[in-house]
């Protein structure tokens, strides 16, 4: 590379989280077997590079419309990106019929010379190549080898961060082919799917990053789930320090998190401290006090408020705010009678008899009971918190009308910014 090395955002918060980010001009691999977010990771991945007006070349062996499917789960719309030339989607055939040749690497030399065709002519800042399974089936692997090593040294000589994605391999051969792409590139995320819910969600495992070159904090590992809308997901870190830049992420990964929202820094206490409280339900406790509502409500007009909260992921991923600890502000700040239930990244939240000063009372209790009070925190935290309220009318005939748009992560909510309650 001929320039400094910064960190930059890969846009997979466990990376980002723990070693603050990829280097620019630095080559990255994830391995992992399908259905287990690859495609999504490589998306996130893409994705800075277009909201930070860079440009990303994404070769890809799906149709062009599956992708855009894939980019929609992540609530993007990825024709916008390619029609301002952000993401720049190029379309590869796998070599199927190669392999029965006398001689495939010749071939397979040639597909990897035609990536850095590509890129000298785009020059994009960042580099996908999902999936290169196909293309790197050598029978002579010390070819391979010098080919993969060629290809990232002339992708870092032109300070182009790359990430490739690669299959979970089957047999020994090719843990022996993709040992030889870790051994070039700069780290890799492995993904390992498990067949148990994590947070509520199936599609989820254990994923680790490991480093070869640089990242000194080391290997991590975490658990990770696909969150409808938001993408490919993982715990918290514990130990994030809270720092708000409209930089890049610096050099120093002692730096942790960074929000590109102001330039401002602040404490912001960490501590998960274990409220018990009262008025906290299961979900299908919720729901049948939920119904007992409305039935009354039907019978006799009286009214009651359901309210939705949503925590943005990025709260979590910066370090800034836990859905426990916007639970426990919520649930200190309303009556014993009223009643909570946290679904996922949602709270949902039951105000039995309420008038409208007693909510924006309830409102302005829940900011005084989050982990700071320091106005430039409340500024910042503020644009990842969000609520919706119910009308109740006639067609509120059971808890499920209430219940399923919010569960379902239903995009007809109307949303709103918290600060929007409090006005």
């Amino acid at each position: 590379m001929n320039v400094g090395i910064t960190l930059i955002k890969s846009g997979f918060a466990l990376i980002d989280q723990k070693w603050g980010g990829v280097y620019r001009g630095g080559s990255y691999l994830v391995v992992g077997p399908r259905k287990s977010g690859r495609t999504l990771i490589s998306l996130q991945f893409a994705l800075e590079a277009a909201e930070a007006n860079e440009t990303c070349v994404f070769f890809t062996t799906m149709r062009p419309r599956d992708l855009m499917i894939h980019s929609a789960s992540l609530n993007v719309d990825l024709q916008k990106h390619m029609n301002k030339n952000r993401i720049i989607v190029v379309r590869v055939t796998p070599p199927n019929d190669i392999y029965d040749m006398y001689n495939p690497d010749d071939f397979l030399i040639e597909y990897m010379n035609d990536i850095i065709t590509v890129v000298s002519q785009y020059k994009p800042s960042r580099l996908v190549f999902d999936e290169l399974t196909p293309y790197i089936g050598f029978k002579n692997l010390d070819l391979l080898d010098d080919v993969f090593a060629h290809l990232i040294e002339t992708i870092e000589e032109k300070n182009i961060t790359s990430m490739f994605v690669v299959g979970e391999p089957a047999t020994s051969k090719t843990e022996a082919i993709i040992n030889i792409l870790k051994d070039n590139v700069t780290a890799h995320l492995s993904l390992h799917k498990i067949n148990e819910k994590i947070h509520g969600k199936y599609h989820g495992g254990i994923a680790c990053i490991t480093p070869n070159v640089g990242h000194t904090e080391g290997e991590y590992e975490s658990e990770f789930w696909i969150e409808p809308k938001i993408g490919v997901l993982v715990a918290p870190s514990e130990n994030v320090e809270k720092s708000i830049s409209n930089d890049n992420l610096s050099d120093s990964t002692e730096e942790g998190s960074k929000n590109k929202t102001n330039n401002l820094a602040f404490a912001v206490n960490t501590e998960e401290k274990d409220i018990q409280l009262s008025n906290l339900y299961s979900y299908n406790d919720f729901q049948l006090i939920l119904n007992n509502q409305i039935a009354l409500f039907q019978s006799t007009g009286q009214k009651f408020n359901f309210i939705s909260f949503r925590l943005d992921q990025t709260a979590h991923i910066q370090g800034l705010l836990t859905i426990n600890q916007l639970k426990n502000a919520i649930g200190l700040s309303i009556n014993k009678r009223d009643k909570i239930c946290v679904i996922d990244n949602n709270i949902m939240l039951l105000l039995i008899r309420s008038t409208e000063e007693h909510k924006k009372d309830i409102f302005r209790a829940i900011k005084t009971h989050l982990p700071s009070n320091d106005t430039k925190y409340l500024e910042a935290i503020s644009k990842y918190i969000f609520g919706v309220e119910f009308d109740l009318d006639d067609s509120t005939t059971n808890a499920e009308t209430l219940l399923t748009p919010v569960t379902n992560n239903d995009s007809n909510l109307k949303y709103i910014s918290f600060n929007q309650f409090i006005q």
